[in-house]
């Protein structure tokens, strides 16, 4: 056991009240002793994704954020508006740990073979809770680094990798040949393109401004395409005719762009059409939405013909659908490209009660390209 571990750990937990506020603080709470296939690790970078947000503030309007005390005893309050507590009915008044993935070293283990052969070593690990300074978790959760790999390289390397590694292998699996990405400057875009330049796989990025189509041509990106311009849908479509994509992974969520991506689609295959059909083409065209940067009822204009489908991807039930064998060939690949490929980069890095101070607060819940935080549990 590590010398300062003394069995508990400071946490960073969540709580939306039936009365309509939500509440953040940090709480001691027992860490368990590891069983023969667990080991506890010493969380030392957690990085601050969309998906953790989504739990972390909830529906909470964040404009009406208050903070009380300081340090370790900082309490934040927000209110939940009241025609959005709906959707909170499944979390109220459970206060809840935060934090999908992180990175740290393992100073403690179970008497397993597998568990004894992870102490010492840093690694990436998924499972909850990781805004936390230790946890305990299945040996096999975790994925081992190389020497000389840190736990803030490590802390990255699952939400992200494994979407944009699961997008390319998603297309390979529907038959499609090559891909559309909107948000395609955030740190999860730019892992997709070095995936796609690497595996030779064609790659339409969908940005919101030149500041983004920069930073994209800077890492090699081909195809780059900004929604902000008057030509848009044209400059998407000559893309699509270029490159043949017929699968776009949707960031945005609401709004129009979902509906814009299809009808573009449509006009690409239409335009090597060698007859009509009041159906539209026969060319099948998918969107997936995978996140929710933008909340608004998301827009169909129907002008894509039948021939089209638009759905949810989550990361883990994609994972489960393709199996153990598939999935750990994944991860593989990520621990092996985690300084190359799949690096991440921060612009701001916090202790579990900086991550209440209401500035910093209201920088990582504008989840603006180019701004991501990470939690270090340890300072």
């Amino acid at each position: 056991m590590s010398g300062n571990f003394d069995g508990t750990s400071l946490q960073l937990r969540s709580l939306v009240k039936a009365s309509g506020e939500l509440e953040l603080s940090l709480q001691r709470v027992a860490v368990p002793q590891p069983g023969p296939d667990e080991v506890v690790v010493r969380i030392e970078a957690s990085p601050i994704n969309p998906s953790d947000l989504g739990l972390l503030v909830g529906a909470a309007d964040m404009s009406t954020a208050k903070s009380s005390g300081s340090g370790d005893s900082t309490v934040v309050t927000a209110n939940v508006p009241p025609q959005l507590m709906r959707a909170m009915a499944g979390r109220l008044d459970e206060s809840m740990p935060v934090g999908n993935e992180g990175g740290g070293v393992v100073i403690a283990a179970g008497s397993s073979p597998q568990a004894q052969a992870l102490i010492g070593k840093t690694v990436g690990v998924l499972g909850g809770a990781m805004y936390a300074q230790y946890r305990t978790l299945k040996a096999s959760d975790c994925l081992v680094m190389a020497d000389g790999v840190t736990p803030t390289e490590a802390a990255s390397c699952f939400v992200n990798p494994l979407t944009a590694l699961g997008m390319v292998e998603t297309m390979r699996r529907e038959n499609h040949k090559a891909l559309v990405h909107t948000a395609a400057a955030s740190n999860l875009g730019q892992m997709l393109n070095k995936i796609c330049l690497k595996d030779g796989v064609d790659l339409v990025n969908i940005v919101r401004n030149d500041a983004q189509a920069d930073l994209l041509r800077r890492i090699g990106a081909k195809h780059i395409i900004d929604s902000s311009t008057a030509g848009f849908m044209d400059d998407l479509t000559d893309a699509l005719v270029a490159t043949g994509a017929t699968l776009a992974f949707d960031a945005i969520g609401g709004g129009k762009l979902a509906g814009q991506i299809l009808s573009c689609m449509e006009a690409a295959a239409n335009r090597t059409a060698t007859s009509y059909s009041r159906y539209g083409s026969s060319t099948y065209k998918q969107v997936y939405i995978y996140g929710g940067l933008d909340t608004r009822p998301t827009e169909l204009t129907r002008s894509f013909g039948m021939m089209w489908g638009l759905g949810g991807w989550l990361l883990t039930p994609f994972l489960m659908k393709i199996g153990p064998e598939a999935a750990a060939a994944l991860r593989a690949r990520v621990a092996a490209e985690i300084k190359t490929t799949f690096a991440s980069h921060y612009t701001q890095v916090v202790s579990l009660a900086g991550a209440l101070d209401l500035d910093a607060i209201a920088a990582y819940n504008r989840k603006a390209t180019g701004e991501k935080f990470l939690i270090n549990p340890s300072l």
